[in-house]
């Protein structure tokens, strides 16, 4: 699934979605207290503040007060709330992570994360204490270091907050009134700018606003707050475009005002952080990083490490038998909680989903290192949104999503916590899919409401793939290029290995097996890769001291699987490569696609049948049916990247062979002729009268023309373009930016050498490569970049921009232009067919006029007979 929705994206990083990176950066722990840089106080001031300034412990919280001891001992005093914070957490670092637990229509789901800050307690000058926003982004490797010092000269942390002290306890702690801090509006405890401005939230109204409760627990304090913002009615009208434009909520609009729940938790990070594993771009983990400063360094350095959550064994004992082999239980298992909110009937399936992952962690040397279980509503100390407890959130939504992110410590990736977010239409989606991807074999599949196990199996497969990114892995778009297509179809392949080795894939269900095949299990499941990656990541290695010896030693690991592509991994984030693709499955999509298409067509005259419901309109059928196309969109897509693809096969020094190669020729000729053959020939089984007749008042030949010239533009995308006469140039490189002209005019015009009549749709195709072709003797946007995207830890290169002017692209555009007009020369005098030559002699007159601009038209007599 999609790691983010449309209306989170702007509040969550990801994954992951896929995302979906963050980025953060580690700061050393600091013990001391910043110099005071403050003029030595008057006399008069001296004693004015002693008189404003900390009063006796006991006339601040007085007999009267409710306390509750924790991460920082919260006191209730009539109305007010105060926080009784330890000398010994000053300057240690905490996380704020702020939810809306209660939202209102159309601002998100109780659940959803909204802000995370981390902070630090900070006394200051005057009997102040601050409240700084810790930021990651460069470092000094060592505190002792000259370096160090110059590192923090040109970081300063901001104050965020500045709270007079109510009371000092000598050495103990100090006393504060955070009543108004969290009742009013501040940015890192609450709602960030960007999503106040998207709803047109003012600040919130002090009488509609209320700290609801303060709790206190070992190592966080939980503030659950009612904020009622004032909001405008309709949204301001603005000239400029903006990528998240403003909306009014309907309490907006009703009331004027907008109220919604807050929780924040601020839970304190590890003392003793967790160790690092350096991040390796061949195994697909989230990552962190930060710049490093280092005085015997000669230059900046990066490091990036992977996020993952923190298994101990409980005792040395454990340790030792871990070391000889033995799967020992973690001192603190990975435990998620089901949302009470979750319909009953769909709770196993989600534990289900979180346990499947317990094989892949013994691997890694762990039992019992992950598990779900239900909530206890009884138990009143436990609250949805504590940051200490992890929870598959369900929302009433129509969304059709889920998303899995993750919370971490930013110094080290340790993920401290995670809420996965399942909407409730995420089962509208799987049905959806199924049903255009499994009905032709799986009988199942063929109405429009499942069997509940039917469901409850597609829900079990969605919360094993979110619950992998929770755990810090990140889609593999190449895994399930390491099954040869012809074994998707062998049902003993598919018992052992399923048909895609990582559930991190876009794999959804196996689309290639044919009914004579009699396979019926097209679920993809948690499989070779993800038992490799979660070894790669949790296993502990032991004998080393530290995160380089252990880099070295994780090197080793993955060079013992360098020969075998089911260990490959597939980076999302690549543009480029065709064996790293969303949403396809087989290691030759033109071949797979060839097979999907058999079944498409097995599934497009049943649709009717499959989707009728008594008493309704033909919604479900027209639904459906897009979703034949989108699928058949898909496959055309799929094949498409073959063209200048260029493959990346990320590697380190100690490994042979190239990095980037260009796709073989073979395949590049074979895509086009894919596209020629199933697309460009038109693709009359997607108009089936049956269908058409009930859902559309055309026949679709319009909509034929613009998926045949979308495919088109694609292909001769300037950018696409200059990549195939890079791989071309490469040694091994096959086919020619000549090649892709010859067969894609030659597959477009084939009737003028057959001789046959052109029917309408063909005669549209043809009219759009004509006018490609002379669009590009001139582009209005000639310069494009080859390629490239980079993110921390992981990129592929960013290529050099061509002007199409200055390469061979115009050239050979204008030499098959020519051919073209040569070809429609000699083929009209056998045309007998009158629209057929009605069309060639308009193309004609085009193609004359831009070669020649000078030309006269009237030079080609049409003929009225």
């Amino acid at each position: 699934m999609q790691t983010f929705t449309p209306r989170i994206a702007g509040l969550l990083s990801g994954m992951l979605m896929m995302g979906y990176l963050v980025q953060a950066q580690e700061v050393p722990t600091r013990t001391e207290e910043p110099a005071s840089t403050t003029a030595p106080a008057s006399r008069s001031a001296t004693m004015a503040l002693a008189k404003s300034g900390p009063k006796p412990y006991k006339d601040v919280i007085t007999k009267n007060a409710r306390s509750t001891k924790g991460l920082f001992t919260v006191h209730k005093v009539d109305d007010k709330y105060y926080f009784e914070i330890p000398d010994s957490l000053m300057n240690r670092e905490f996380m704020a992570i702020t939810r809306i637990a209660k939202a209102p229509t159309g601002a998100g789901y109780g659940g959803e994360l909204a802000n995370r800050q981390v902070l630090r307690w900070e006394k200051g000058p005057e009997k102040k204490l601050f409240l700084r926003v810790v930021l990651y982004q460069n470092v000094g490797s060592d505190t002792l270091q000259p370096i160090y010092q110059a590192v923090r000269n040109s970081n300063v942390e901001p104050i965020a907050a500045a709270f007079d002290l109510k009371a000092i306890r000598k050495d103990t702690s100090v006393v504060i009134d955070v009543t108004d801090f969290f009742k009013s509006e501040n940015q890192i405890v609450s709602l960030d700018p960007q999503t106040k401005s998207r709803y047109r939230l003012a600040a919130p109204s002090a009488d509609r606003s209320y700290i609801q409760r303060i709790g206190s627990y070992p190592i966080n304090t939980e503030v659950r707050v009612v904020k009622t913002y004032a909001a405008a009615a309709t949204p301001a009208l603005s000239a400029a475009p903006s990528p998240a434009p403003a909306s009014t909520l309907p309490a907006g609009s009703a009331a004027g005002a907008v109220t919604m729940e807050i929780n924040t938790s601020m839970i304190l990070l590890p003392k003793v952080p967790m160790r690092k594993r350096l991040f390796d771009n061949r195994v697909g983990f989230f990552a962190n990083g930060y710049t490093v400063y280092d005085d015997n360094s000669q230059k900046t350095e990066r490091e990036t490490f992977v996020v993952r959550w923190r298994l101990e064994p409980k005792s040395a004992a454990d340790a030792e038998r871990q070391k000889r082999g033995q799967a020992i239980e973690p001192k603190k298992p990975i435990v998620y909680y089901i949302d009470p909110a979750t319909p009953i009937k769909w709770r196993k399936y989600l534990k289900q989903g979180v346990d499947d992952w317990q094989e892949a962690f013994e691997k890694a040397g762990w039992k019992n290192a992950i598990m779900a279980k239900d909530w206890d509503s009884k138990d009143t100390t436990m609250s949805l949104e504590d940051a200490r407890y992890s929870v598959i959130r369900y929302f009433a939504s129509d969304i059709e999503n889920a998303y899995g992110p993750n919370v971490h410590d930013p110094r080290t990736g340790e993920i401290i916590e995670s809420h996965i977010g399942w909407y409730h239409n995420v089962m509208n989606l799987l049905r959806k899919w199924y049903m255009v991807q499994g009905a032709a074999v799986d009988a199942r599949a063929r109405k429009p409401k499942f069997d509940d196990e039917l469901m409850g199996q597609l829900v079990r497969f969605v919360s094993s793939h979110e619950v992998g990114h929770t755990l810090g892995l990140r889609h593999n778009f190449g895994a399930s290029h390491a099954t040869p297509v012809e074994k998707l179809r062998d049902k003993n392949y598919i018992k052992q290995y399923g048909h895609t080795v990582s559930i991190m894939d876009y794999a959804r269900f196996n689309y290639v097996a044919q009914p004579e095949d009699g396979i019926t299990d097209l679920f993809p499941r948690i499989s070779v890769y993800d038992k490799w990656a979660i070894e790669w990541g949790y296993k502990p290695i032991y004998g080393t001291k530290t995160v380089q010896e252990d880099k070295l030693e994780l090197n080793r690991w993955t060079k013992q699987h360098e020969q075998d592509p089911k260990y490959w991994f597939g980076t999302e984030i690549n543009p480029f490569d065709p064996r790293s693709q969303s949403e396809d499955i087989g290691d030759n999509a033109m071949v797979a696609s060839e097979y999907g298409i058999k079944n498409l067509k097995r599934i497009m005259p049943n649709l009717p049948e499959w989707t009728r419901e008594e008493a309704e309109n033909y919604d479900n059928l027209k639904t459906m049916y897009g979703e034949v196309v989108g699928q058949f969109r898909r496959y055309v897509g799929h094949v498409t990247k073959y063209v200048g693809g260029v493959y990346e096969t990320p590697k380190t020094y100690d490994q042979s062979g190239a990095v980037y190669e260009a796709t073989p020729g073979t395949l590049q000729k074979d895509a086009v002729a894919f596209i020629n053959r199933n697309l460009f020939e038109t693709p009359t089984w997607l108009l089936d009268n049956n269908v058409m007749s009930r859902i559309r008042p055309d026949q679709g030949v319009d909509y034929i023309r613009t998926f045949q010239e979308n495919t088109l533009n694609s292909m001769l995308d300037i950018s696409r373009l200059s990549r195939v006469i890079e791989t071309n140039t490469r040694p091994g490189g096959t086919y020619s930016l000549d090649d892709l002209f010859t067969d894609i005019r030659t597959g477009i015009w084939s009737e003028l050498s057959a001789k046959k009549p052109i029917d309408t749709y063909r005669r549209n195709l043809q009219k759009v490569h004509a006018e490609k072709l002379i669009a590009m003797l001139d582009p209005k946007t000639p310069t494009a970049t080859v390629g490239g995207f980079s993110a921390p830890g992981f990129s592929f290169n960013a290529g050099p921009s061509i002007d199409a002017r200055k390469s061979d692209i115009v050239s050979v555009t204008r030499a098959h232009l020519l051919q073209l007009q040569s070809d429609i020369r000699l083929a009209l005098p056998g045309t007998t067919d009158k629209m057929s030559r009605y069309h060639l002699d308009d193309v004609l007159v085009r193609i004359n006029r831009a070669l020649d601009p000078s030309r006269i038209p009237s030079e080609i007599a049409v003929k009225n007979d």
